[in-house]
Protein backbone atom coordinates (compact mmCIF):
# COMPACT_ATOMS: atom_id res chain seq x y z
CA UNK A 1 0.00 0.00 0.00
CA UNK A 2 1.19 3.86 0.25
CA UNK A 3 2.01 3.80 -3.38
CA UNK A 4 0.44 6.83 -4.41
CA UNK A 5 4.28 8.51 -4.62
CA UNK A 6 5.03 6.43 -7.07
CA UNK A 7 2.12 5.86 -9.11
CA UNK A 8 0.11 7.83 -10.71
CA UNK A 9 -3.58 8.04 -11.02
CA UNK A 10 -5.26 5.78 -14.08
CA UNK A 11 -8.48 5.18 -14.67
CA UNK A 12 -9.73 1.84 -16.70
CA UNK A 13 -9.01 3.01 -20.36
CA UNK A 14 -12.10 5.19 -22.02
CA UNK A 15 -13.42 4.75 -25.70
CA UNK A 16 -12.88 7.22 -27.94
CA UNK A 17 -15.50 10.26 -28.58
CA UNK A 18 -15.85 9.49 -32.35
CA UNK A 19 -16.59 5.70 -31.29
CA UNK A 20 -18.88 6.17 -28.67
CA UNK A 21 -21.17 8.73 -29.82
CA UNK A 22 -22.12 5.74 -32.45
CA UNK A 23 -23.45 3.52 -30.14
CA UNK A 24 -24.73 3.22 -26.44
CA UNK A 25 -22.29 0.92 -24.97
CA UNK A 26 -20.23 1.90 -21.45
CA UNK A 27 -17.82 4.09 -22.45
CA UNK A 28 -14.89 2.69 -19.90
CA UNK A 29 -13.69 -0.90 -20.70
CA UNK A 30 -13.12 -2.91 -17.04
CA UNK A 31 -9.82 -2.90 -15.05
CA UNK A 32 -7.13 -5.13 -16.08
CA UNK A 33 -6.28 -7.85 -12.90
CA UNK A 34 -2.60 -6.26 -12.32
CA UNK A 35 -4.25 -2.29 -13.10
CA UNK A 36 -6.89 -2.92 -10.53
CA UNK A 37 -4.26 -4.25 -7.66
CA UNK A 38 -2.01 -1.33 -8.87
CA UNK A 39 -4.56 1.30 -8.41
CA UNK A 40 -5.80 -0.42 -5.01
CA UNK A 41 -1.94 -0.05 -3.93
CA UNK A 42 -1.84 3.62 -4.21
CA UNK A 43 -4.30 3.91 -0.86
CA UNK A 44 -2.78 5.71 1.57
CA UNK A 45 -4.99 3.75 4.66
CA UNK A 46 -5.10 6.33 6.42
CA UNK A 47 -6.20 6.21 10.10
CA UNK A 48 -9.58 8.87 9.49
CA UNK A 49 -10.59 7.61 6.13
CA UNK A 50 -12.72 10.51 4.65
CA UNK A 51 -13.84 8.06 1.47
CA UNK A 52 -15.73 5.60 3.73
CA UNK A 53 -17.43 8.71 6.00
CA UNK A 54 -18.42 10.55 3.23
CA UNK A 55 -20.17 6.97 1.37
CA UNK A 56 -23.55 7.05 2.28
CA UNK A 57 -23.10 3.44 2.75
CA UNK A 58 -20.29 3.62 5.09
CA UNK A 59 -18.39 0.98 2.73
CA UNK A 60 -15.04 -0.34 4.01
CA UNK A 61 -12.98 1.30 1.26
CA UNK A 62 -9.66 0.73 2.07
CA UNK A 63 -9.90 -2.42 3.66
CA UNK A 64 -11.22 -3.96 0.07
CA UNK A 65 -8.63 -1.83 -1.07
CA UNK A 66 -6.09 -3.27 0.37
CA UNK A 67 -7.57 -6.94 0.00
CA UNK A 68 -7.84 -6.09 -4.15
CA UNK A 69 -3.63 -5.45 -3.70
CA UNK A 70 -3.04 -8.01 -2.19
CA UNK A 71 -5.09 -10.12 -4.78
CA UNK A 72 -7.54 -11.39 -2.25
CA UNK A 73 -10.18 -10.96 -4.70
CA UNK A 74 -12.73 -13.03 -2.98
CA UNK A 75 -12.76 -11.81 0.55
CA UNK A 76 -12.72 -8.19 -1.22
CA UNK A 77 -15.97 -9.21 -2.90
CA UNK A 78 -17.29 -10.18 1.01
CA UNK A 79 -15.92 -7.03 2.73
CA UNK A 80 -17.60 -4.69 -0.63
CA UNK A 81 -21.00 -6.33 -0.67
CA UNK A 82 -21.43 -6.71 3.17
CA UNK A 83 -22.65 -2.79 3.13
CA UNK A 84 -23.73 -2.94 -0.45
CA UNK A 85 -26.51 -4.90 -2.15
CA UNK A 86 -25.12 -3.44 -5.42
CA UNK A 87 -21.80 -2.38 -5.85
CA UNK A 88 -21.41 -3.16 -9.83
CA UNK A 89 -24.75 -0.69 -9.98
CA UNK A 90 -22.51 2.25 -7.63
CA UNK A 91 -19.10 1.14 -8.52
CA UNK A 92 -20.84 2.56 -12.17
CA UNK A 93 -22.96 5.14 -11.81
CA UNK A 94 -21.93 6.97 -8.24
CA UNK A 95 -20.79 10.54 -8.71
CA UNK A 96 -17.78 9.38 -7.39
CA UNK A 97 -16.01 12.62 -7.63
CA UNK A 98 -18.72 14.20 -5.06
CA UNK A 99 -18.49 11.33 -2.60
CA UNK A 100 -16.03 9.08 -1.84
CA UNK A 101 -13.13 9.81 -4.41
CA UNK A 102 -13.93 13.69 -3.73
CA UNK A 103 -13.23 13.67 -0.11
CA UNK A 104 -9.64 11.24 -0.50
CA UNK A 105 -6.56 12.01 1.35
CA UNK A 106 -4.28 11.76 -1.31
CA UNK A 107 -6.79 13.80 -3.60
CA UNK A 108 -6.52 16.61 -1.27
CA UNK A 109 -2.61 16.18 -1.19
CA UNK A 110 -2.30 16.60 -4.78
CA UNK A 111 -1.47 13.10 -5.66
CA UNK A 112 -4.67 12.25 -7.40
CA UNK A 113 -7.54 10.23 -5.80
CA UNK A 114 -7.76 6.70 -5.94
CA UNK A 115 -9.80 5.27 -8.46
CA UNK A 116 -12.17 3.65 -6.02
CA UNK A 117 -15.38 3.67 -8.24
CA UNK A 118 -13.66 1.61 -10.62
CA UNK A 119 -12.43 -1.07 -8.44
CA UNK A 120 -15.21 -1.61 -6.63
CA UNK A 121 -16.86 -2.30 -10.43
CA UNK A 122 -13.76 -4.43 -10.99
CA UNK A 123 -14.32 -6.64 -7.54
CA UNK A 124 -17.81 -7.39 -8.37
CA UNK A 125 -17.54 -8.50 -11.63
CA UNK A 126 -14.74 -10.61 -10.82
CA UNK A 127 -17.34 -11.86 -8.33
CA UNK A 128 -20.27 -12.51 -10.80
CA UNK A 129 -17.18 -14.39 -13.31
CA UNK A 130 -16.21 -16.70 -10.49
CA UNK A 131 -19.57 -17.39 -9.31
CA UNK A 132 -19.14 -15.93 -5.35
CA UNK A 133 -22.46 -14.07 -6.02
CA UNK A 134 -24.77 -16.49 -4.23
CA UNK A 135 -28.45 -16.24 -3.60
CA UNK A 136 -29.51 -15.43 -0.39
CA UNK A 137 -30.07 -18.45 2.25
CA UNK A 138 -31.76 -17.61 5.30
CA UNK A 139 -31.15 -20.18 8.16
CA UNK A 140 -34.88 -19.96 9.08
CA UNK A 141 -37.35 -19.36 6.60
CA UNK A 142 -39.97 -17.47 8.73
CA UNK A 143 -43.79 -16.95 7.68
CA UNK A 144 -43.79 -12.67 7.65
CA UNK A 145 -44.02 -11.28 4.92
CA UNK A 146 -43.05 -7.76 3.65
CA UNK A 147 -44.84 -6.16 0.62
CA UNK A 148 -42.45 -3.55 -0.56
CA UNK A 149 -44.22 -0.81 -3.65
CA UNK A 150 -41.26 -0.16 -5.87
CA UNK A 151 -39.02 -2.14 -7.42
CA UNK A 152 -36.15 0.40 -7.46
CA UNK A 153 -32.90 0.44 -5.65
CA UNK A 154 -34.42 1.13 -2.43
CA UNK A 155 -37.23 -1.73 -3.06
CA UNK A 156 -34.43 -4.20 -4.08
CA UNK A 157 -32.08 -3.42 -1.38
CA UNK A 158 -35.03 -3.90 1.31
CA UNK A 159 -36.14 -6.96 -0.11
CA UNK A 160 -32.80 -8.58 -0.58
CA UNK A 161 -32.28 -7.79 3.49
CA UNK A 162 -35.45 -9.38 4.45
CA UNK A 163 -34.82 -12.67 2.75
CA UNK A 164 -31.05 -12.63 4.69
CA UNK A 165 -33.62 -12.31 7.71
CA UNK A 166 -35.77 -14.98 6.53
CA UNK A 167 -39.23 -12.77 5.76
CA UNK A 168 -41.28 -13.33 3.05
CA UNK A 169 -40.73 -10.36 0.40
CA UNK A 170 -42.90 -9.26 -2.33
CA UNK A 171 -42.00 -6.03 -4.40
CA UNK A 172 -45.08 -4.78 -5.96
CA UNK A 173 -44.25 -2.27 -9.10
CA UNK A 174 -46.08 -0.34 -11.85
CA UNK A 175 -44.02 -1.01 -14.74
CA UNK A 176 -43.20 -4.40 -16.67
CA UNK A 177 -39.41 -4.85 -15.75
CA UNK A 178 -37.46 -4.42 -12.64
CA UNK A 179 -35.37 -1.93 -11.69
CA UNK A 180 -37.13 1.53 -11.72
CA UNK A 181 -34.36 4.43 -13.28
CA UNK A 182 -31.93 2.29 -13.53
CA UNK A 183 -33.97 0.44 -16.55
CA UNK A 184 -35.80 3.53 -17.74
CA UNK A 185 -33.96 6.63 -16.82
CA UNK A 186 -30.47 5.19 -16.99
CA UNK A 187 -29.18 4.92 -20.50
CA UNK A 188 -26.50 1.86 -21.34
CA UNK A 189 -23.43 3.63 -21.82
CA UNK A 190 -23.76 4.33 -18.05
CA UNK A 191 -25.39 1.07 -16.67
CA UNK A 192 -26.06 -1.60 -19.19
CA UNK A 193 -29.10 -3.18 -18.78
CA UNK A 194 -27.82 -6.71 -18.47
CA UNK A 195 -26.38 -5.72 -15.37
CA UNK A 196 -29.56 -4.73 -13.61
CA UNK A 197 -31.36 -7.60 -15.39
CA UNK A 198 -28.89 -9.98 -13.43
CA UNK A 199 -29.26 -8.37 -10.79
CA UNK A 200 -32.86 -9.33 -10.67
CA UNK A 201 -32.21 -13.16 -10.95
CA UNK A 202 -30.39 -13.26 -8.06
CA UNK A 203 -33.11 -11.27 -6.06
CA UNK A 204 -35.46 -14.23 -7.64
CA UNK A 205 -33.27 -16.97 -6.79
CA UNK A 206 -33.16 -15.85 -2.88
CA UNK A 207 -36.49 -16.14 -2.57
CA UNK A 208 -37.88 -12.36 -3.67
CA UNK A 209 -41.49 -12.33 -5.25
CA UNK A 210 -41.82 -9.43 -7.86
CA UNK A 211 -45.68 -8.72 -9.09
CA UNK A 212 -45.01 -6.44 -12.12
CA UNK A 213 -47.48 -4.33 -14.09
CA UNK A 214 -49.58 -3.79 -10.60
CA UNK A 215 -49.95 -0.58 -9.34
CA UNK A 216 -50.84 0.24 -5.87
CA UNK A 217 -54.30 2.65 -6.33
CA UNK A 218 -55.30 0.91 -9.48
CA UNK A 219 -55.27 -2.95 -9.00
CA UNK A 220 -54.96 -2.54 -5.13
CA UNK A 221 -55.43 0.29 -2.26
CA UNK A 222 -52.41 0.33 0.39
CA UNK A 223 -55.28 -0.40 2.96
CA UNK A 224 -55.14 -3.75 0.73
CA UNK A 225 -51.16 -4.69 1.31
CA UNK A 226 -51.37 -3.72 5.11
CA UNK A 227 -54.16 -6.62 5.51
CA UNK A 228 -51.91 -9.20 3.10
CA UNK A 229 -48.88 -8.67 4.79
CA UNK A 230 -47.20 -7.67 8.11
CA UNK A 231 -45.61 -4.65 7.20
CA UNK A 232 -45.41 -2.33 3.82
CA UNK A 233 -42.76 -0.26 2.47
CA UNK A 234 -43.09 2.23 0.35
CA UNK A 235 -40.43 2.83 -2.32
CA UNK A 236 -41.62 4.84 -4.83
CA UNK A 237 -39.24 7.31 -6.00
CA UNK A 238 -40.57 10.57 -7.28
CA UNK A 239 -41.75 10.81 -11.44
CA UNK A 240 -43.22 14.03 -11.41
CA UNK A 241 -41.27 16.55 -13.63
CA UNK A 242 -40.45 20.01 -12.51
CA UNK A 243 -42.42 22.13 -15.08
CA UNK A 244 -40.72 24.88 -17.16
CA UNK A 245 -42.75 27.84 -17.06
CA UNK A 246 -42.41 30.33 -19.91
CA UNK A 247 -43.90 31.32 -22.85
CA UNK A 248 -44.64 28.31 -25.39
CA UNK A 249 -43.67 26.00 -22.67
CA UNK A 250 -47.01 23.97 -23.82
CA UNK A 251 -45.44 24.11 -27.22
CA UNK A 252 -44.89 20.29 -29.53
CA UNK A 253 -41.43 19.74 -29.22
CA UNK A 254 -41.34 20.27 -25.39
CA UNK A 255 -40.91 17.27 -24.02
CA UNK A 256 -39.53 16.08 -19.89
CA UNK A 257 -36.45 14.40 -19.48
CA UNK A 258 -37.89 11.46 -18.34
CA UNK A 259 -40.33 10.93 -21.28
CA UNK A 260 -37.52 11.25 -23.57
CA UNK A 261 -34.91 8.91 -21.64
CA UNK A 262 -37.59 6.01 -20.91
CA UNK A 263 -38.28 6.11 -24.80
CA UNK A 264 -34.88 5.47 -25.79
CA UNK A 265 -34.31 3.03 -22.94
CA UNK A 266 -36.88 0.98 -24.17
CA UNK A 267 -36.46 1.15 -27.90
CA UNK A 268 -33.16 0.28 -27.16
CA UNK A 269 -34.79 -2.74 -24.92
CA UNK A 270 -36.75 -3.72 -28.27
CA UNK A 271 -40.12 -2.48 -27.09
CA UNK A 272 -42.35 -0.70 -29.98
CA UNK A 273 -42.43 2.70 -29.57
CA UNK A 274 -44.86 4.80 -31.25
CA UNK A 275 -43.28 8.32 -29.65
CA UNK A 276 -39.74 7.66 -30.49
CA UNK A 277 -40.91 6.06 -34.18
CA UNK A 278 -42.41 9.36 -34.97
CA UNK A 279 -40.20 11.52 -33.81
CA UNK A 280 -41.79 13.23 -30.83
CA UNK A 281 -39.06 11.64 -28.36
CA UNK A 282 -36.42 11.29 -31.14
CA UNK A 283 -33.48 13.54 -31.42
CA UNK A 284 -32.22 12.11 -34.68
CA UNK A 285 -31.46 15.18 -37.43
CA UNK A 286 -32.46 17.87 -34.66
CA UNK A 287 -30.98 20.68 -32.70
CA UNK A 288 -31.80 19.69 -29.45
CA UNK A 289 -31.35 21.89 -26.47
CA UNK A 290 -31.47 20.20 -22.94
CA UNK A 291 -32.01 22.58 -19.96
CA UNK A 292 -30.89 21.08 -16.30
CA UNK A 293 -27.45 20.59 -14.64
CA UNK A 294 -28.05 17.54 -12.94
CA UNK A 295 -27.07 13.82 -14.12
CA UNK A 296 -30.45 13.58 -15.64
CA UNK A 297 -29.57 16.36 -17.93
CA UNK A 298 -26.24 14.95 -18.39
CA UNK A 299 -28.01 11.76 -19.56
CA UNK A 300 -30.36 14.01 -22.30
CA UNK A 301 -27.53 15.36 -23.88
CA UNK A 302 -25.28 11.98 -23.74
CA UNK A 303 -28.21 10.22 -25.52
CA UNK A 304 -29.45 13.24 -27.97
CA UNK A 305 -25.60 12.83 -29.17
CA UNK A 306 -26.05 8.81 -29.79
CA UNK A 307 -29.14 9.25 -31.64
CA UNK A 308 -27.87 11.48 -34.30
CA UNK A 309 -28.77 15.31 -33.11
CA UNK A 310 -27.30 17.68 -35.40
CA UNK A 311 -26.33 19.65 -32.18
CA UNK A 312 -26.41 19.46 -28.60
CA UNK A 313 -26.59 22.52 -26.22
CA UNK A 314 -27.06 22.20 -22.43
CA UNK A 315 -28.69 25.63 -20.48
CA UNK A 316 -27.93 26.21 -16.95
CA UNK A 317 -28.51 29.11 -14.77
CA UNK A 318 -25.80 29.04 -13.05
CA UNK A 319 -22.02 28.03 -13.71
CA UNK A 320 -19.51 24.73 -13.70
CA UNK A 321 -18.47 24.72 -10.67
CA UNK A 322 -21.90 24.97 -8.93
CA UNK A 323 -23.72 22.42 -11.42
CA UNK A 324 -24.96 19.24 -8.93
CA UNK A 325 -24.02 16.74 -11.42
CA UNK A 326 -21.34 14.80 -11.63
CA UNK A 327 -17.85 16.66 -12.91
CA UNK A 328 -17.04 13.68 -14.62
CA UNK A 329 -20.25 13.55 -16.71
CA UNK A 330 -19.92 16.91 -17.74
CA UNK A 331 -16.30 16.31 -19.47
CA UNK A 332 -17.75 13.25 -21.07
CA UNK A 333 -19.96 15.25 -22.44
CA UNK A 334 -18.03 17.96 -23.62
CA UNK A 335 -15.97 15.26 -25.10
CA UNK A 336 -19.08 13.78 -27.03
CA UNK A 337 -19.69 17.37 -28.69
CA UNK A 338 -22.14 18.93 -26.30
CA UNK A 339 -22.04 22.77 -25.66
CA UNK A 340 -23.11 24.20 -22.66
CA UNK A 341 -24.62 27.68 -21.96
CA UNK A 342 -23.40 28.33 -18.32
CA UNK A 343 -25.22 31.10 -16.68
CA UNK A 344 -28.06 31.24 -18.74
CA UNK A 345 -31.97 30.82 -17.93
CA UNK A 346 -34.70 30.20 -20.42
CA UNK A 347 -36.88 32.98 -21.34
CA UNK A 348 -39.45 31.98 -23.62
CA UNK A 349 -40.05 28.73 -26.60
CA UNK A 350 -40.01 29.79 -30.30
CA UNK A 351 -42.60 28.68 -32.81
CA UNK A 352 -46.28 28.08 -32.12
CA UNK A 353 -48.21 25.07 -30.80
CA UNK A 354 -47.32 22.72 -33.19
CA UNK A 355 -43.72 23.08 -33.28
CA UNK A 356 -40.39 24.73 -31.51
CA UNK A 357 -37.86 26.46 -33.68
CA UNK A 358 -35.81 27.64 -30.88
CA UNK A 359 -35.37 29.26 -27.33
CA UNK A 360 -35.10 32.46 -25.76
CA UNK A 361 -32.60 32.77 -22.90
CA UNK A 362 -30.46 35.11 -20.94
CA UNK A 363 -27.12 35.15 -19.24
CA UNK A 364 -27.43 35.40 -15.63
CA UNK A 365 -24.68 36.06 -12.76
CA UNK A 366 -24.70 34.56 -9.48
CA UNK A 367 -25.69 37.15 -6.68
CA UNK A 368 -26.31 36.42 -3.09
CA UNK A 369 -26.72 32.96 -1.22
CA UNK A 370 -30.36 31.65 -1.02
CA UNK A 371 -32.04 29.63 1.53
CA UNK A 372 -30.08 26.55 0.42
CA UNK A 373 -26.98 28.24 1.07
CA UNK A 374 -26.17 28.56 -2.78
CA UNK A 375 -25.48 31.97 -4.66
CA UNK A 376 -28.76 32.60 -6.45
CA UNK A 377 -28.78 33.78 -10.61
CA UNK A 378 -29.70 37.07 -10.88
CA UNK A 379 -30.62 37.93 -14.66
CA UNK A 380 -28.71 40.62 -16.85
CA UNK A 381 -30.58 43.18 -17.82
CA UNK A 382 -30.56 43.26 -22.00
CA UNK A 383 -28.96 40.05 -22.38
CA UNK A 384 -31.40 38.16 -24.23
CA UNK A 385 -29.96 35.60 -26.84
CA UNK A 386 -31.51 33.14 -28.83
CA UNK A 387 -30.47 29.04 -29.66
CA UNK A 388 -31.81 27.08 -32.29
CA UNK A 389 -33.58 24.03 -31.60
CA UNK A 390 -36.64 21.50 -33.09
CA UNK A 391 -36.30 19.64 -29.39
CA UNK A 392 -36.37 20.83 -25.95
CA UNK A 393 -35.56 18.46 -23.35
CA UNK A 394 -36.65 19.78 -19.47
CA UNK A 395 -34.09 18.10 -16.99
CA UNK A 396 -35.62 20.17 -14.21
CA UNK A 397 -35.44 17.59 -11.63
CA UNK A 398 -38.39 15.84 -10.21
CA UNK A 399 -41.06 16.03 -7.13
CA UNK A 400 -42.87 13.11 -5.52
CA UNK A 401 -46.41 12.30 -6.86
CA UNK A 402 -49.55 12.71 -4.18
CA UNK A 403 -48.64 9.33 -2.27
CA UNK A 404 -52.13 9.55 -0.35
CA UNK A 405 -54.35 10.12 -2.93
CA UNK A 406 -52.53 7.82 -5.22
CA UNK A 407 -52.51 4.67 -2.48
CA UNK A 408 -56.20 5.97 -1.37
CA UNK A 409 -54.64 6.09 1.86
CA UNK A 410 -55.33 9.43 3.85
CA UNK A 411 -53.92 8.46 6.81
CA UNK A 412 -50.19 9.23 5.04
CA UNK A 413 -48.85 12.04 6.53
CA UNK A 414 -46.45 14.22 4.12
CA UNK A 415 -43.76 16.59 4.56
CA UNK A 416 -44.23 20.50 2.93
CA UNK A 417 -42.28 19.25 0.20
CA UNK A 418 -44.77 16.45 -0.19
CA UNK A 419 -42.49 13.73 0.22
CA UNK A 420 -43.84 10.67 2.67
CA UNK A 421 -42.85 11.92 6.41
CA UNK A 422 -41.29 9.40 8.02
CA UNK A 423 -39.69 8.80 11.73
CA UNK A 424 -36.28 9.21 10.99
CA UNK A 425 -34.76 6.36 13.58
CA UNK A 426 -37.24 3.67 11.92
CA UNK A 427 -38.53 5.34 8.62
CA UNK A 428 -41.69 4.29 9.58
CA UNK A 429 -44.66 6.37 8.33
CA UNK A 430 -48.02 8.03 10.51
CA UNK A 431 -49.49 4.53 9.21
CA UNK A 432 -48.35 1.89 11.56
CA UNK A 433 -46.53 -0.95 9.81
CA UNK A 434 -46.40 1.21 6.93
CA UNK A 435 -42.69 2.26 6.19
CA UNK A 436 -40.77 4.24 3.21
CA UNK A 437 -37.40 4.82 2.11
CA UNK A 438 -35.61 6.55 -1.05
CA UNK A 439 -36.85 9.25 -3.01
CA UNK A 440 -40.30 9.57 -2.02
CA UNK A 441 -38.72 10.54 1.73
CA UNK A 442 -35.42 12.52 0.87
CA UNK A 443 -36.45 13.72 -2.41
CA UNK A 444 -34.82 13.34 -6.06
CA UNK A 445 -31.51 12.18 -4.75
CA UNK A 446 -28.83 9.01 -5.75
CA UNK A 447 -29.16 5.64 -6.00
CA UNK A 448 -26.33 4.93 -3.50
CA UNK A 449 -28.79 6.98 -1.04
CA UNK A 450 -31.84 4.99 -2.13
CA UNK A 451 -29.91 1.71 -1.13
CA UNK A 452 -28.67 3.02 1.83
CA UNK A 453 -32.38 3.79 2.83
CA UNK A 454 -33.74 0.54 1.99
CA UNK A 455 -31.44 -1.30 4.03
CA UNK A 456 -32.26 1.06 7.13
CA UNK A 457 -35.88 0.86 6.61
CA UNK A 458 -35.44 -3.07 6.31
CA UNK A 459 -32.98 -3.33 9.99
CA UNK A 460 -36.63 -1.18 11.18
CA UNK A 461 -38.63 -3.72 9.74
CA UNK A 462 -37.03 -7.53 10.99
CA UNK A 463 -36.55 -5.34 14.59
CA UNK A 464 -40.30 -4.56 14.54
CA UNK A 465 -41.22 -7.90 13.18
CA UNK A 466 -38.79 -10.00 15.67
CA UNK A 467 -40.64 -8.74 18.59
CA UNK A 468 -44.49 -9.28 17.41
CA UNK A 469 -46.02 -12.73 16.80
CA UNK A 470 -45.70 -13.72 13.74
CA UNK A 471 -49.58 -14.64 11.71
CA UNK A 472 -49.61 -16.74 8.58
CA UNK A 473 -48.85 -15.02 5.18
CA UNK A 474 -52.86 -14.20 3.45
CA UNK A 475 -53.11 -16.45 0.34
CA UNK A 476 -52.01 -15.17 -2.78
Amino acid sequence: MLKFTSLDRETPQIRNPGERRRDFDEIYQRFAADNAAAQASRCSQCGVPFCQDHCPLGNNIPDWLKLVAEGRMEEAYAVSSATNNMPEVCGRICPQDRLCEGSCVIEQSGHGTVTIGAVEQYITETAWDNGWVKPVRPAVERPQSVGIIGAGPAGLAAAEELRRAGIQATVYDRYDRVGGLMIYGIPNFKLEKRVVERRTKHLEASGVRFRLNFEVGRDASLSDLRSDHDAVLIATGVYKPRDLICPGAGNAGVVPALDFLTASNRKGLGDAVAAFDSGALNADGKKVVVIGGGDTAMDCVRTSVRQGALSVSCLYRRDRRNMPGSAREVANAEQEGVRFEWLAAPKAVLGDAQRVTGLRAARMELGAADASGRRAPVEIPDSEFDLDADLVIKALGFEPEDAPALFDAPELAVTARGTIRVDPLTLETSAPGVYAAGDIVRGASLVVWAIRDGREAAAAMIKALSETAARPIAAE
